[in-house]
């Protein structure tokens, strides 16, 4: 990210309005320590940025919505903006405050930025947008923020931060994603927690009123304890009428790939996902029913996701794609053939990802398309299809072997043990986010089976 050269001053910049104590200022293009100077000295020039070195005194206004997403495959900065909730002429505004100065090229912004935009106001139909930050792990943050005179200015803050670990937990109310972002949890945290059970849960038909869980997660914080990003989930949790687990977040020494394991050591990673696409609702099972284009019955063979056009969608496993191309009813079509006999096919989607073609090869979790409405399809939906020795079996009701079982290698288990109760322990202690150290007290843990 390339600074603009110009010099400021702090009252032409409206500072006041944002903090006092900023820390040091750069000279954008000038010496990377900011010299004192009256103001009738320092020269202006167009465009305007400024460079903090620390967030203490950086002023976050209170009552404040907070929305935050991560920039995916294909998106532009403009399209996450406005999905975020911020009307168009502010999400223009306070980007092209950024580009102006510089300090973003919006064609060369990659996948894995995080957004984050917060709003004043007392429903999100009225709310105002505060400020709109661009950050990536490394701690340093973009920031576009709105000045009295309803100007966006940018600055770039690099924080000084530690990371913490913030915990979750609760009974479910409607869902896993309402629950846990309403007590302080991100995006970020819930697709995970969604991804480490996805062998084992159907969201939508496998959650229950009384269920409950846990999520136990690092995130880097400021010294002034705000949040400058999310790490990893390092443990996660459920305890419902369908399935009562949790696993722990463990890298073994032999091979260094990082899972999620079981109390026991057995790896939440099974040969196939049982849901790949996160945040779907199922609208139709596997099995005989009435087509809703044709009008008669017929053998469903696969699941339908119905979900939002452009939802990306995950290959449920390694394997190597046998086509990815237009296949009459079923629209834009990826099959892959995966190990033992087995195959999965996607169908309906908007586009396909990059290097889908065949005899590529996948790993389990590539995006490999997005949700979309090709062939004879009434509506958004990933149609899903599983086959074993070509023949169509119901992939919600398959039962598939798990992965590595840490128990096999004694050395590697006592590693494993020594990390799951160290996370135990961090279970005990963890904060809520914003909670200022304090536990939620009316949160309750899913227990370790």
């Amino acid at each position: 990210m390339n600074l603009s050269r110009s010099t400021i001053t702090l009252s032409m910049l409206g500072i006041a309005a944002v903090g006092t104590s900023l820390g040091v200022f750069h000279s954008l293009g000038q010496s990377r320590t900011a010299q004192a100077q009256p103001a009738a000295t320092v020269q202006l020039a167009s465009p305007l940025a400024a460079t903090l070195l620390s967030a203490e005194g950086f002023d976050v206004e209170d009552q404040v919505i907070t929305r935050d997403a991560t920039l995916q495959p294909r998106e532009t900065l403009i399209e996450l903006v406005t999905d975020l909730g911020v009307g168009g002429t502010d999400a223009s505004r306070s980007l092209q405050a950024i580009y102006d100065a510089e300090l973003v090229d919006p064609r060369r912004v990659r996948p894995g930025l995080n957004v984050t935009a917060q709003f004043r106001g007392d429903t999100p139909a009225t709310a105002e947008l505060v400020s709109l930050s661009l950050s990536r792990d490394s701690g340093e943050q973009i920031l576009s923020k709105r000045m009295s005179d309803g100007a966006f200015m940018p600055m770039v803050l690099q924080a000084h931060t530690q990371p913490v670990e913030r915990r979750v937990a609760g009974e479910i109310d409607g869902s896993i994603y309402q629950t846990a972002l309403a007590q302080g949890a991100h995006d970020q945290q819930v697709v995970d927690f969604a991804k480490i059970f996805g062998y084992d849960l159907d969201f939508q038909r496998d959650i229950h009123p009384g269920d409950s869980f846990e999520i136990v997660y690092e995130e880097m914080v400021d010294e002034r304890g705000n949040r400058v990003s999310s790490g990893n989930v390092i443990y996660a949790a459920i305890n419902g009428r369908r399935l009562e687990k949790s696993y722990y977040r463990f890298a073994p020494e032999d091979d260094g790939a990082v899972d999620y394991f079981n109390y026991d050591g057995e790896s939440a990673t099974k040969f196939l996902m049982k849901t790949p696409i996160n945040g779907a609702r199922l609208s139709s099972n596997f099995g005989y029913r009435r087509h809703p284009i044709s009008g008669y019955n017929k053998l469903h063979k696969g699941t339908d996701f119905a979900a939002p056009s452009g939802t990306p969608i995950y290959a449920a496993g390694h394997g190597t794609i046998e086509r990815a191309n237009r296949y009459g009813g079923y629209g834009n079509y990826v099959r892959i053939k995966h190990a033992n006999g087995y195959q999965t096919a996607y169908a309906h989607m908007s586009r396909f990802a990059s290097g889908m073609r065949s005899g590529a090869r996948v790993q389990q979790g590539d995006v490999i398309g997005y949700v979309g409405s090709t062939g004879a399809s009434t509506g958004p939906h990933l149609h899903y299809e599983v086959l074993r020795n070509g023949s169509h079996i119901n992939g919600m009701t398959l039962d598939l072997p798990t992965g590595r079982k840490l128990s096999e290698t004694p050395t590697i288990f006592a590693e494993f043990v020594a990390r799951r109760d160290e996370i135990d322990a961090i279970r005990e202690t963890a904060p809520a986010p914003n909670s200022g150290g304090m536990m939620m007290a009316s949160a309750e843990a899913a227990p370790a089976p």
